[in-house]
């Protein structure tokens, strides 16, 4: 069916089960970001693929939300009838459907509880029963029904995460989240973030593409540990770690996990913790409200900040992602030189590393994917290389400007060495997780190119190099990042920080650098991990952006107000920054400082792993910036 089609067939359905409008989010059972194929069914209906978004259908509306990085993206690929609704610009859905829809007094609307969280229900009953509208929860899917050829769920197989890895035992893991569920006299503890679930149980997964998880729940009380997962999934190796650390495994299709929640209840045992912002709301609907401790999962702290073992591991990989972006870089600094005959990544031509290309190999045809899937076999050689934790954002020209491009094999662009190239790409590693964006110009940026670019930059050292206060929010250094495009009448639609995961999710809570308010709701402490990642995006022309990983560390001062503590940044991310981008004029000595600093940091950890051109090409890469002022 095409997207008319699957919208009339919704219609059709939304009459028969008495419903005036039907919510479609992107999520699946468990709040997740990046989803199995067969939980995709918010991009089946509308086709949109971004991974944000929520759609609402009417009999006359048929409208999808999503935020500023997903604006062009769905723009180019909503078709018909759909509207495309700014999150944050717009009215928000559950205020659009209870003011501006337009539905009847009494008017039922359905949704899938399995797919939104029980906060996000409650904001929906809340602004619905004042519109005289309500909320339906059905037991089967709408859009299930339609998809026919909807895929079956993930079979994959379950690993250990070694101690010499995750840097803590599981039965430490599970004394601590049992000393904070009795700190809020709760009896229970239900995680359903699946990778709070793997990170707690010491296991990995392949259950989503890019996040090394597996469809699971945990189950905790004071005496038991549970986990929900199909047994099939769990190899034998995997089966044993699990009973020596005592957790009983129940199935993961079927009712067990809301039997057992159920049977808590009437146990007065104590209440149960759950997380409202990532428990479902067929999970969180099974107790009264009275019964339940609604608060953030203790696991999301915990697992943020991270212990000495990951950060070793991190530090690790991010060293050998660096490597394979500069091997791939070098290479295509030469294929540019050969087939466009331009200066490439530095100033002038004929610089002393340029290889020879083996002719009887021919030419290799230069688009967003080649390049992309020429990153991913660099990165592929590398030790403990899983996958990507991402689909790479490959992105030339006007492709740039949208924030999350995805490009696609049959209609990518081309390679085109007078326009910016941006590549927004990480790794899954054994031992971490890695996301790095880089902007190139391989021929000559324009001025304003260049301006753009270097504002950008100003802001990233800003927030680079802040010292604050422990706890401080990311809500409160979001603007450092900001200014210098500020200044200019510039800014960017998406967030400029969060927290990646340990072999986990690149995109890691509780924390987040951001002008949204959420993120002023985790402080950021010791040894959490976080993006610093700027960035500036002019509509059908170009973008830029500059992403680092940052470590949060301790920072010692002459002073100490009211005993906190102060925090500062460690870049763990070593991949050089293109001196051609930078106007240099706009920097002060500070900033140029900053510039040599990092390219000598990058030159001081990859020069020992790197031989030859190679090798070569980043001494010049890195070269100090500051002498040629």
């Amino acid at each position: 069916m095409g997207s008319a089609e699957r919208l009339a067939a919704l219609r059709s359905l939304l009459q028969e089960h008495g419903l005036s409008a039907y919510i479609v989010p992107s999520e699946d059972a468990h709040q997740s970001e990046y989803t199995a194929e067969r939980d995709k069914r918010r991009a089946f209906l509308t086709g949109f693929t971004g991974s944000a978004g929520i759609a609402v259908v009417t009999q006359a509306h048929a409208l999808l939300w999503t935020d500023g990085r997903y604006h062009l993206q769905a723009r180019q690929q909503l078709q018909g009838e759909w509207k495309l609704m700014k999150l944050g610009e717009d009215a928000s859905p559950e205020d659009w459907v209870a003011k501006e829809s337009g539905l009847p007094s009494g008017a039922n609307v359905g949704v899938d509880p399995t797919t939104v969280s029980l906060s996000s229900l409650k904001l929906w009953e809340k602004r619905l029963e004042e519109a005289h509208l309500a909320v339906k929860r059905l037991e089967q899917n709408l859009v299930d029904i339609l998809w026919k050829d909807r895929p079956s769920p993930p079979k994959t197989s379950t690993r250990i995460q070694p101690e010499s890895l995750a840097g803590r035992p599981v039965s430490k893991k599970l004394k601590e989240v049992r000393e904070a569920m009795e700190k809020e006299k709760a009896g229970a503890l239900v995680v359903t973030a699946l990778d709070e679930v793997a990170w707690l149980y010491n296991i990995r997964g392949e259950d989503v593409l890019y996040s090394p998880v597996v469809h699971a729940y945990a189950f905790v009380t004071k005496s038991r540990a549970i986990l929900y997962v199909d047994a099939a999934k769990l190899t034998d190796e995997v089966a044993r770690h699990l009973e020596e650390n005592g957790v009983t495994v129940k199935p993961y299709h079927g009712r067990a996990i809301l039997d057992d929640i159920t049977l808590f209840g009437s146990s007065a045992e104590g209440k149960m913790w759950l997380d409202p912002a990532s428990a479902n709301a067929a999970i969180g609907k099974v107790l009264p409200e009275g019964e339940l401790i609604e608060k953030a999962s203790p696991l999301a702290l915990a697992k943020a900040v991270k212990n000495p073992v990951e950060l070793e591991g991190l530090r690790a990989a991010h060293v050998r992602d660096a490597v394979a972006l500069v091997q791939f870089m070098e290479w295509l600094d030469n294929e540019v030189q050969q087939q466009f005959g331009v200066s490439g990544y530095f100033s002038s031509t004929g610089h002393t590393n340029k290889r020879k290309r083996n002719e009887e190999h021919g030419r290799v045809h230069l688009t967003e994917v080649t390049l992309a899937d020429k990153l991913e076999s660099f990165r592929a050689r590398q030790q403990h290389f899983v996958g990507l934790s991402f689909p790479t954002i490959s992105s030339v020209g006007s492709n740039a400007a949208v924030i999350h491009y995805g490009p696609q094999r049959d209609t990518c662009a081309d390679f085109d060495a007078a326009k910016i190239y941006l590549c927004d790409s990480g790794a899954q590693y054994l031992d971490g997780t890695t996301d790095v964006t880089r902007t190139f110009h391989f021929g000559t940026p324009s001025d304003h190119e260049k301006e753009c670019f270097t504002r950008v930059l100003k802001g990233h050292i800003g927030l680079d190099t802040v010292i604050f206060p422990s706890g401080t929010t990311g809500h409160m250094l979001d603007a450092l990042a900001r200014l210098p495009l500020w200044r200019a009448g510039l800014d960017y639609r998406h967030g400029t920080g969060h927290g990646v995961g340990s072999f986990l999710f690149v995109h890691e809570g509780p924390h987040l650098i951001s002008f949204k308010p959420t993120a002023s709701n985790a402080g950021i402490k010791a040894n959490m991990t976080v993006t610093n990642e700027p960035g500036y995006y002019e509509d059908g022309a170009f973008g830029c952006r500059i992403e680092n990983v940052l470590v949060v560390k301790e920072v010692k001062l002459a002073n100490n107000f009211a005993n906190k503590g102060y925090l500062g940044f460690e870049p763990i991310t070593l991949v050089p920054l293109q001196a051609k981008l930078i106007n240099t004029s706009l920097l002060t000595g500070e900033e140029l400082a900053w510039v040599d600093a990092y390219h000598a940091a990058c030159r001081e950890k990859l020069s020992p792993l790197l031989t030859g051109a190679t090798l070569d090409w980043l001494v010049e890469a890195t070269a100090p910036i500051s002498q040629a002022v």
